[in-house]
């Protein structure tokens, strides 16, 4: 049996083919309702839950003791929903380059696999159910069935705050059965799924380059590699494996 027992991945820019549109969609609704926000910005904020970003954006633009400041997060957030909903209902979306490989690969070696992503739980299932990834998930969205194609789904309006903190990724745990957070990976595109990873204790938190951010800006933060696509974290537990063994 494989030490590892939980890979825990984000879902936009990892496992989900992501173009820029969350970005391009955060940058209109944030331009539509008065935040003048700079791409980079922008980026340097993906993978965070949305309505903490635009708390954050509000609270710089006019302080959070301002009497229109709840009002304001509201109705960029709502907006944003909006916008982010219309397009996921109309675009194709699909699996990122090695995503199926690696699942099937995770499946065989009786691995566990949890999405996780700052993706709220409506615009979260618009995407499952387009690529398949819903059936046989039960209410509580975990794969209960054993016919899904992932385990567990999570996302951060479901717990008490989003990344970086680690409360997703310590959920899944909680809900396959993993108690030492050494027997998990973590694998996102984002200084925040990197982040979590690390406060969430887990053997590695990887990121993978062929997402929304580059070599170079995802070097800067703390990591325990850097990949090029899903395809090369085979070797990686496959190496885990033999070094258990040899323990």
């Amino acid at each position: 049996m494989s030490p590892i027992k939980l890979v825990v991945f984000d879902m936009a820019g990892t496992t989900v083919q992501d173009k820029k549109e969350v970005e391009s969609c955060f940058a209109r609704a944030c331009a539509e309702t008065g935040l003048t926000v700079s791409e980079e910005r922008i980026l340097a904020l993906q993978g965070y839950s949305k309505i903490e970003v635009f708390r954050l954006l509000w609270g710089e633009r006019i302080g959070q003791s301002h009497p229109e400041y709840d009002e304001n997060v509201v109705y960029s957030y709502d907006y944003f929903r909006m916008i982010l909903e219309d397009h996921y209902k109309v675009s194709e979306i699909f699996p990122t380059e090695g995503c199926l490989e690696m699942f099937d690969f995770l499946r065989k070696n009786n691995i566990k696999i949890a999405l996780t992503t700052g993706f709220y739980r409506k615009v979260t299932n618009i995407i499952l159910e387009k690529l398949g990834w819903l059936d046989g998930l039960e209410f509580n969205y975990v794969n209960t069935s054993g016919k899904s194609v992932i385990d567990v789904s999570i996302a951060s309006d479901e717990v008490q705050k989003g990344r970086p903190e680690p409360y997703m990724i310590q959920k899944a745990m909680k809900l396959m059965g993993v108690v030492d957070p050494y027997e998990v990976l973590n694998i996102g595109d984002t200084p925040s799924d990197l982040k979590s990873g690390v406060r969430a204790g887990c053997r590695l938190s990887l990121g993978v380059t062929n997402g929304t951010h580059t070599y170079d800006q995802l070097k800067l933060i703390r990591n325990d590699g850097l990949l090029t696509s899903l395809k090369e974290l085979k070797p990686i537990i496959e190496n885990i494996s033999v070094l258990s063994d040899t323990e």
